[in-house]
């Protein structure tokens, strides 16, 4: 039994140090840091307590990885552990589950080879968002298990936190909270620790909610933003259709988990589960969301489905199915690699989808067709970007006065995070860069950086004297292909003046 036990513990390190270290192999070099991560690391640089798209948590972990250095490790460090984390608590559930090591060792793998390895390799609140979801499923089944009241704390501070991340968060417990009450746990609704925790969780995500009604709930913009820009070219059915995918390899096992749940009599008191999962996903289709946000429902299922399987293929010749059920997993990983991780070259994506290979078609969030997956093209041109801004502001005789003005927080960011001159800051007018832009000051010359979809808007270009074209984005498969760097000089008003009235009215963009 000593002997199974250090076995176990072995096998976990190894998952768990595997599946940090297989995150950093999974990108080719040739792709630098995606647009979102380069605003999450700015962040650090202001903090609060809420932001325009997302809450704290990114900011808190920008600022560490700032303290380390702000390099291209750290950045990939974070999603990778927390998707460690996320098979460490699946793990430890089917240990609280009485599961065996062949249980933990085919959840580990399916979720070793999984979307999650997609997820982890981006800095964004997703991957957190998954472990918190996991992380509150195991905190009430640990209570369903012990009924000791530390474990509604816990998942008060689990789902306060996954707040502070994501407010996705939120569906999770709109999924919980009607199927517990329709269970035989709903008792746990006269349970005053119950109403103890929901206080705790509420105090903890207070100073967010304060913050957001100081700055007019810009959640709600943000959400219509994503509604009428994104979600509006989002499916029912592709939604549901996605779902499939995620899991596509080990899917066997997710049946077998929602099966469980009515034939195996050990996990009927878990049968919720499956109605929360029902809850959380017709809310989703309900409201037409992107299909990654239901990615944090299913490493939970694992850990049934796995010990119902290890049920099922316990003896004779059914115990020879296991492996098949490994090989599976991994050839449909290879699959996922070879089709959705930014292991090429985009060349070979671009050669690929004029052969008109299977999956070589990508729709972006604007509904269109292109030859590369939207993150990826969002993964190029930064580092062209910031050495041309570099060249044109070393360029200038006179630093004092200089506006580095770009259209989206994607240029910003990696501009900012890129640049080699020192004290060298670029903002933007939209997301959050509007609140960071200093505006205090005499605004003598700006260099303009304008997306080529945005080259018919001519009012900035107007209230200046002398325009120059000076550099224009040649990288043909980044998303920011065509963006030109114009020199804005000769101000034809107090530039600034006019800015500080716009931002008060609220027009600054």
């Amino acid at each position: 039994m000593e002997t199974q036990k250090r076995l176990g513990h072995l096998l976990l390190f190894s998952f768990l140090f595997f599946k940090i270290v297989i995150q950093y192999f999974v990108v080719n070099p040739v792709y630098e840091l995606q647009r979102d991560e380069y605003l999450h690391l700015d962040q650090a640089k202001h903090l609060a307590w809420g932001y325009h798209s997302v809450p704290p948590v990114s900011s808190w972990i920008s600022w560490i990885i700032l303290q380390f250095g702000n390099s291209h490790f750290w950045v990939k460090f974070f999603p990778s552990l927390f998707g460690a984390l996320t098979i460490l608590i699946v793990w430890k559930t089917i240990e609280s589950l009485r599961g065996n090591l062949f249980a933990c060792i085919l959840a580990a793998t399916a979720l070793l080879f999984s979307v999650l390895v997609r997820i982890n390799i981006l800095y964004q609140p997703n991957s957190l968002d998954i472990l918190c979801w996991t992380f509150s499923y195991y905190t009430i089944i640990r209570f369903i298990q012990t009924n000791d009241k530390k474990w509604l704390y816990w998942l008060a501070v689990g789902l306060a936190f996954g707040f502070l991340n994501k407010y996705n968060i939120a569906f999770c417990l709109l999924g919980v909270l009607p199927a517990l009450a329709l269970s035989v746990h709903r008792k746990l609704y006269f349970n005053k620790h119950l109403y103890f925790a929901s206080l705790l969780a509420l105090l903890l995500i207070s100073p967010n909610l304060l913050w957001q009604y100081q700055n007019g709930f810009p959640v709600f913009a943000h959400m219509k933003e994503l509604e009428e820009t994104q979600l509006v070219h989002v499916s029912r059915m592709s939604f549901l259709k996605e779902q499939i995918f995620f899991f596509i390899g080990s899917i066997s096992i997710l049946v077998a988990a929602f099966v469980s749940f009515f034939t195996y009599t050990p996990f009927r008191p878990y049968r919720f589960l499956f109605w929360a999962f029902v809850f959380s996903i017709g809310i989703f289709v309900f409201l037409k969301a992107k299909a990654y946000y239901a990615i944090g429902l299913y490493p939970i299922f694992f850990a049934f489905g796995s010990i119902y399987v290890s049920h099922l293929l316990n003896n004779g010749w059914k115990f020879y199915l296991r492996y098949a059920l490994v090989a599976i997993i991994l050839f449909f990983f290879y699959v996922m690699l070879e089709i959705s991780l930014p292991i090429y070259t985009p060349e070979k994506y671009v050669r690929d989808a004029e052969q008109k290979l299977p999956f070589s078609e990508h729709t972006w969030e604007d509904g269109k067709k292109y030859p590369i997956s939207q993150d990826f093209a969002d993964m190029l041109g930064w580092k062209e970007l910031a050495h041309k801004v570099d060249s044109i502001y070393a360029s200038l005789p006179e630093k004092e006065g200089v506006l580095i003005l770009c259209d989206n927080y994607g240029q910003a960011g990696a501009i900012n995070y890129y640049t080699k001159i020192d004290g060298l800051k670029v903002d933007a007018f939209n997301t959050d860069y509007d609140k960071w832009v200093n505006l205090d000051r005499q605004i003598n010359t700006v260099i303009r950086i304008k997306t080529a979809k945005n080259l018919n808007s001519t009012r900035d270009l107007t209230l200046f004297s002398k325009i120059t074209t000076v550099g224009k984005l040649e990288n043909p498969f980044s998303r920011e292909n065509g963006t030109r760097l114009i020199l804005l000089e000769q101000p034809k008003i107090d530039l600034a003046a006019l800015l500080r009235e716009e931002r008060a009215k609220g027009n600054l963009q």
